[in-house]
């Protein structure tokens, strides 16, 4: 199946070139923010974030007299972004050094690295830490919280902290600004959270400074990565038979086989590993030291190198990420089988392609996973990420599921290509005089936003704003027919979905956030082309000139309309028949009494005299709920069967 997203970039270099003190655009940009209590770094992966926060804790040491800098990363693989680094070879005023006694990202348990955790406290040589995000909750237990006065705290990969009560690292951080005198800086490069719990409260929030770096300003300045494809293919059976299909071992690729409580999981993860690894051809060897497997391609006998991330032995994991951090040249890997691990903080940027098997509900994680891929080298040109899907089939069971695992997968996709594009300004059109100028849009009837508040939420949370509501289960109902009027999904559903969102927002307020959202969503999934020194825009079928816009012609868009675009030329008619009756089944109201008196009396004679099944999309009313009696009544068949299965 052709790639869904193609976005091409024009390497201009300049996220990767550096000023006088060393920084690169995105950490030039951290810096200037420097004297905020609570930072908040919204950057993608590659951009530079570890070594931003490096800048920003000796400004805070050096400058602003803070105590210690401890920073918390998820993992402890990710601790070696963190290590000690000459920094004043390139310009800047100090070096990120520590003593190596304080680096908790060593294996061990956790008891000593609490007790490091404390003695660092009271150490008054001691100026740097870092740790997990689990020894920085122990540790928090054992200490008072005055322990924690003048010190900058910084969370990498923030999105593991959530606004749920039972999140312990959310306890920790409100804790920690509630009752402490401590400095925060929060770094993700991811912009959703998948299971919809925000992040954090919308009033603690607002108490961050927000350093926002988009995905396109960091792509678009690279130096040899010029085009990124995101597509999905589907399978049918297991996925380990189509894997062939979309695995090319001469492309450096991270392969992430599905958690074994997924649907596409065979239950056996290390079967699937020694089936992937018989795919490609035949073990010949694994080093001893390394744990590097090197395997014998069916194809021409050429000898890859594997590395099993999957393994959970911590022997043989360790030696695996010890090889991993080391490796120095593109020839020192060739393929990375992983489970849940090499997604966020992982570093090859030699990768070419991000495999992916099985639906991931968190767009978090799809970011990070895509991220494996985009950093810059010299060995790419362009990089992919791909998401091998089960095909939803009509005798299954599970049908539901897969249909909306498939539906949730494309507007994913349709997101990604959104965040991935250059970003517009969107100002009210009052007169025909009234030109756009560069990277604005002028629409007539448009509300700009009159308040700080909606400022802020277009300016930095546009993006979680559109992942709630393409990822929204009523919405995705819209998304493989007009089962729903554009009219109501713009001006009904999503209101709905940003007072959800933002209970604290006045009506105008919501307005105001709902026409930038839907204008900004319109305009990205439209095709833009240039005619005659005029601006058109493909909208619902038809290109229209950018200097007519209207935000009623805007709101009559759906803006699934893409995406059903993509289903209609990506899967066959009878497979988009059974997604489209796997929708509608959920929203038929109907009795079994009346679809037993349809389907014996009413529809064999139409059958007999048409030689088809009655149409969900018929006009006729009677020919219409004859079909809804069908889906019902298959749809029932399918839950009985489920059910004598689960006795």
């Amino acid at each position: 199946m052709p790639n869904l997203v193609n976005v091409t970039y024009a390497h201009t270099g300049q996220s990767l070139s550096v000023n006088r003190q060393g920084m690169r655009e995105m950490q030039e940009r951290v810096y200037e923010q420097r004297n905020a209590q609570y930072l908040l770094i919204k950057a993608p992966p590659a951009s530079g974030k570890s070594r931003a926060l490096m800048f920003l804790g000796l400004a805070k040491l050096y400058e602003q007299g803070l105590k210690k800098v401890i920073v918390a990363v998820p993992e402890r693989s990710i601790g070696g972004s963190f290590d000690r680094t000459d920094l004043t070879s390139h310009g800047f005023f100090a070096d990120w050094t520590f003593n190596p006694d304080y680096n908790l990202c060593s294996p061990g348990g956790e008891t000593s690295k609490v007790k490091t955790f404390i003695r660092f406290l009271s150490d008054p040589a001691a100026t740097i830490l870092i740790c997990t995000h689990a020894t920085l909750r122990f540790a928090f237990d054992a200490v008072d919280a005055a322990a924690f006065n003048q010190i900058l705290l910084a969370i990498d990969e923030f999105h593991h902290v959530s606004a749920d009560v039972d999140n312990k690292l959310g306890e920790v951080l409100r804790a920690i600004m509630h009752n402490t005198s401590a400095h925060i800086a929060a770094m993700t490069g991811s912009y959703f959270r998948g299971d919809g719990v925000p992040v954090i409260a919308p009033e603690v929030e607002a108490r961050f400074t927000k350093v926002t770096y988009n995905y396109y300003e960091q792509l678009n300045g690279y130096t040899y990565l010029k085009t990124l494809g995101i597509g999905y293919h589907f399978y049918q059976g297991r996925y380990t038979s189509a894997l062939h299909e979309v695995l090319n071992t001469d492309r450096k690729t991270i392969l992430h086989i599905p958690n074994v409580n997924a649907g596409e999981s065979t239950k056996d993860k290390y079967r699937e590993v020694d089936t992937i690894l018989d795919i490609i051809g035949e073990v010949t060897h694994q080093d001893r030291g390394t744990g590097v497997i090197t395997v014998k391609r069916k194809s021409d006998g050429k000898e890859i190198r594997v590395a099993d991330l999957v393994n959970d032995s911590s022997k043989d994991r360790d030696r695996i990420i010890a090889y991993l951090r080391a490796m120095k040249s593109v020839d020192d890997m060739d393929l990375i089988i992983a489970l849940g691990m090499a997604k966020e903080g992982f570093d090859w940027p030699y990768c070419e392609h991000a495999l992916t098997v099985g639906y991931r509900g968190s767009l978090t994680e799809i970011i990070q996973i895509i991220g494996r891929a985009t950093r810059d080298s010299s060995n790419k040109s362009h990089s992919q990420f791909t998401n091998l899907i089960a095909q939803p089939d009509a005798d299954d069971d599970l049908v539901k599921i897969s249909v909306n695992n498939m539906l949730k997968a494309i507007t994913a996709s349709l997101l990604m290509e959104q965040v991935l594009a250059p970003n517009f300004k969107f100002k009210s059109k009052v007169s025909d005089d009234d030109k756009n100028a560069a990277g604005t849009i002028k629409i007539r009837g448009f509300k700009e936003p009159t308040s700080q508040r909606v400022k802020d939420i277009i300016e930095a949370d546009l993006n979680d704003l559109k992942a709630a509501v393409l990822q929204d289960d009523q919405l995705i109902r819209a998304l493989p027919g007009q089962f729903i009027e554009p009219e109501v999904i713009n001006r009904v559903l999503i209101p709905k979905i940003i007072q959800r969102r933002y209970p604290d927002l006045t009506d105008t307020q919501v307005e105001e956030v709902r026409q930038y959202i839907v204008a900004d969503s319109a305009i990205k999934n439209g095709e833009i082309k240039d005619v005659g020194g005029k601006q058109f825009v493909r909208m619902a079928g038809k290109f229209v000139n950018i200097e007519d816009l209207h935000i009623d012609l805007i709101d009559s868009v759906n803006p699934f309309q893409k995406a059903f675009e993509v289903l209609s030329k990506s899967v066959t008619a009878k497979l988009l028949k059974v997604i489209q009756d796997t929708i509608e089944a959920g929203r038929i109201q109907m009795t079994d009494g009346e679809a037993v008196i349809l389907y014996k009396e009413k529809i064999p004679l139409f059958m007999e005299r048409h030689s088809r099944e009655p149409r969900l999309n018929a006009p006729d009313p009677l020919e219409h709920r004859m079909a809804e009696a069908i889906v019902y009544l298959r749809n029932k068949k399918r839950q009985l069967k489920q059910e004598r299965q689960n006795e």
